[in-house]
């Protein structure tokens, strides 16, 4: 395989820090750099080339499986850039492609800045842990850094279902086993069936797609595993309406609900902000922990009250987006202007403002 112009641009990319490298026909590389688009210097990129990276990179079932179904997701090991998520998609009836950067390490907490209280959700021993937000906030970030800490604290067995797998975990105190969709097993949710049968203790799921992969998750959660589980929900308010949501019929989203109750360990929708000084992102952060009150919000599906739990429930941690914001703001670590732009509240952000740290 002759990868030298894809090679040149990962040096490139990892000279940069990059997290994402985008090859599109009739415009310079584009590297994502602190959550921001930068062209390279120099000439646009043609088809021709674009269709020459691809080629090189794909194996034939690849390239078959690309041809019939016009997209493909997978993983990919680079000597230099290391692993990561390689997004292969048509544009004008060509091929053009999204890499992201996985990295070769689980960063700290403090570093990564999650909140204390995602160590005790790592450390339940059931129950279900959401993990939400956009594309590009972090939500495999985090679900690592939760999976490395139960494999260094923990002696169980893990079972990961990804799409793709972006980071390799060796196991540690536990024995982690990580498949991946159209690799190892068919989808989330045939996978998810055969994964109940591997004795596991903790499964991880990439991503909450169908209703049959969500039911089937509760079941998991509900009958002692302890499952960790991303979604596209910008709040906690909208990841359990998601869920509840994609149920016809009142008997089974009943059922569904008071399996979401009694099962739900904990939820984080987060968001990736440029930080003040732009050279890196800042998460920020909604927070909520299954307490007794929450759980009770959920049967009875009276959600639009889960502000009000997230508003009064600082001592457990819990916290609303909107206060996030604003505490990120006061300490300086992103702009007023940023605060109140990604505030799903502006209101609540003018009435709290107060002058910034010196």
């Amino acid at each position: 395989m002759n990868t030298a112009p894809l090679d040149r641009l990962l040096q490139t990319a990892v000279d940069y820090q990059a997290s994402d490298l985008h090859l599109v026909v009739g415009v310079p590389p584009g590297y994502r750099v602190n959550g921001e688009i930068i062209l390279a210097d120099g000439d646009a990129l043609t088809e021709t080339e674009v269709n020459r990276i691809t080629n090189e990179l794909l194996n034939e079932p690849q390239k078959r499986k690309f041809e019939e179904d016009w997209e493909l997701c997978m993983s990919w090991c680079h000597p230099t850039a290391g692993r990561m998520r390689v997004t292969i998609y048509r544009h004008n009836g060509h091929p053009e492609l999204s890499l992201r950067f996985c990295g070769h390490e689980i960063a700290s907490r403090e570093t990564l800045g999650l909140p204390p209280q995602i160590d005790d959700l790592a450390r339940r021993p059931n129950g279900l842990v959401l993990i939400t937000g956009p594309t590009g906030s972090g939500k495999t970030t985090t679900m690592n850094y939760m999976v490395d800490l139960i494999n260094r604290e923990r002696r169980c067995k893990i079972v990961t279902i990804e799409d793709p797998i972006e980071f390799v975990h060796e196991s540690q105190c536990a024995m982690v086993v990580q498949q991946e969709v159209m690799t190892d097993v068919r989808s989330f949710h045939r996978a998810l069936v055969h994964v109940l049968r591997q004795d596991p203790d903790v499964i991880v799921i990439g991503e909450l797609r169908d209703p049959e992969t969500i039911a089937t998750t509760l079941t998991a959660a509900e009958t002692g595993h302890l499952v960790l589980a991303t979604m596209h929900a910008p709040s906690v308010a909208h990841a359990v309406e998601r869920i509840v949501g994609v149920f016809e019929g009142s008997t089974e989203r009943q059922v569904r609900i008071m399996q979401l109750a009694n099962a739900l360990q904990g939820i984080i929708a987060q968001e990736l902000l440029p930080a003040i000084d732009r050279n890196r992102r800042v998460l920020a952060y909604e927070f909520v922990t299954a307490t007794g009150a929450v759980r009770n919000i959920i049967r009875e599906n009276q959600l639009h009250q889960l502000e009000n739990i997230l508003q009064t429930g600082r001592r457990e941690g819990m916290i609303l987006m909107d206060s996030c914001l604003h505490d990120l703001y006061v300490k300086c670590l992103i702009t007023y202007d940023t605060a109140l732009s990604r505030a799903r509240n502006p209101d609540a952000i003018l009435k709290q403002k107060e002058p910034a740290l010196a």
